[in-house]
């Protein structure tokens, strides 16, 4: 089975992103995520068992931290491939999240690297497949919005590919 595991962007932020992407698609359709709204803790992976010894790491975790703020501030890109609004995380939140890395580099068949460890770059993607040829038209489009945002760390959410699409396995909320 295949995993992921994020924390889900609520509120305005996360309108925006999700209202943004669909637009992105219908006026030139640059493809996305088919996630709402997130920034990535653990790019996805595969595991045929169950999940129990994360999910147990998962429970205990969100009982010693708390939810932290970071902000999102501006658009970025890698390269012309992946076109994102940029995240900030405040000091407590990177911590909490690199507490939550050390947690779970723990358990066999979680294996993290430069995408999605510790010093990954933090973003929320708006556009990343098929990008290329049409990179600068939705570079351009993207600048019309301001693109400011208070956020929360405050969840740690595990989807399941099944069907065809990624579906909540299950979340967890930092108080």
């Amino acid at each position: 089975m295949r995993y992921v595991m994020v924390c889900v962007i609520n509120g305005k932020a996360g309108e925006f992103n999700n209202n943004l992407r669909e637009e992105l698609f219908r006026n030139f359709k640059a493809k996305s995520s088919k996630l709402p709204a997130h920034f990535t803790i653990k790019a996805p992976f595969e595991y045929d068992d169950e999940i129990t010894d994360l999910n147990n790491v998962l429970e205990e975790f969100i009982k010693e931290e708390k939810a932290e703020p970071f902000i999102i501030d501006g658009y970025d890109h890698f390269y012309d491939r992946v076109i994102f609004m940029k995240v900030n995380m405040s000091k407590e939140a990177k911590e909490v999240h690199d507490r939550l890395i050390d947690k779970i580099n723990d358990i066999p068949y979680i294996k993290f690297d430069r995408k999605d460890g510790k010093n990954k770059t933090f973003h929320v993607t708006l556009a990343s497949k098929n990008l290329n040829p049409i990179y600068n038209k939705v570079w351009d489009y993207v600048h019309q919005y301001d693109c400011e945002f208070k956020c929360s760390f405050d969840n740690i959410t595990i989807y399941k590919w099944e069907e065809g699409t990624w579906k909540i396995y299950k979340k967890f909320s930092l108080s």
